[in-house]
């Protein structure tokens, strides 16, 4: 019974009682444009296919955003994970990394966006692939380079430093006893250090897909921009549209919580073992 309770009923009390605050705090305001009834943002899950505000159905909103940002999220990780092992292994190498990294971990993605866009400006992958203006050039063209930059930043930071942390922290007796049998490095890299780090990696990966989704709002009001939910929150709001508003926030914390949702079965699926072995 309490298995149920805190898997079904305990999940949806806080959520309960937001609705019945916000319903109440909706008629005391009476002002849509300050905080649209419930009601509004229903009707607008309920007909997800209309067009809203010239922009699209949400789904098509919705699908452009997660291709952005698994595009900058692939891109980050594909570097961060390389590196972050390597400096995790190789002392030299993270003497020759750590400061630099620490010296821009701190800066936002978001303070970013001048620079980016001076380097990159509104080219896409249209730009990269060299089409001609066409239906597959204007498919493309939503892919700005600089929007994935800005992502892939993001996501970058989180998981170097989790992968770096997970190897350096590999307890030393398993590589000692590995090198006593006769291992060689590439035998402890691939056969000692990944298996053992491989939660901590995880992790990462989940925190950088974090980040990487919440970059998505600024990397969308960049130049260039005409789809995603991140544009539609902020073009709903220079009409006044806080129902739109609150509508694509809703659909990115929803998103968001479904691909955490991924590296949390992952995690309990494949390295249940990690809080045993503590």
């Amino acid at each position: 019974m309490n298995k149920h309770l805190n898997k079904w009923v305990y999940p949806l009390i806080v959520p309960i009682i937001l609705i019945i605050i916000w319903t109440i705090a909706a008629k005391l305001v009476d002002n849509p444009s300050i905080l649209p009834p419930v009601s509004d943002i229903v009707y607008h899950f309920t007909h997800a296919m209309d067009n809203f505000i010239g922009l699209g159905s949400l789904p098509r909103n919705i699908g452009f955003s997660l291709v952005r940002v698994l595009l900058g999220y692939s891109l980050g990780a594909l570097i961060a994970i390389p590196l972050g092992l390597l400096m995790g292994y190789f002392r030299t190498m993270n003497s020759l990394f750590e400061s630099f990294i620490n010296l821009f971990k701190p800066v936002p993605p978001l303070a970013w966006q001048p620079l980016i866009l001076g380097w990159f400006g509104v080219s896409s992958l249209a730009t990269i692939f060299g089409l001609t203006y066409g239906k597959s050039f204007v498919l493309w063209d939503n892919y700005k380079i600089s929007m994935i930059f800005l992502i892939a930043m993001g996501s970058f930071f989180p998981v170097v430093g989790n992968v770096m942390f997970g190897v350096k922290n590999v307890r030393k007796t398993l590589i000692e006893s590995a090198k006593v049998l006769g291992a060689s490095n590439k035998d402890i890299f691939f056969q000692v250090l990944l298996p053992s780090a491989s939660p901590t990696i995880l992790n990462g990966l989940r925190m950088g897909l974090a980040t990487a989704w919440g970059c998505l709002v600024g990397a969308e009001m960049l130049p260039g921009s005409v789809s995603g939910v991140g544009y539609l929150i902020t073009h709903a709001y220079e009409l006044a549209r806080i129902d739109l508003v609150i509508t694509g926030i809703i659909c990115i914390g929803v998103v968001g919580a479904l691909l955490d949702g991924i590296f949390k079965f992952i995690s309990q699926r494949y390295f249940s073992w990690e809080s045993k072995v503590r």
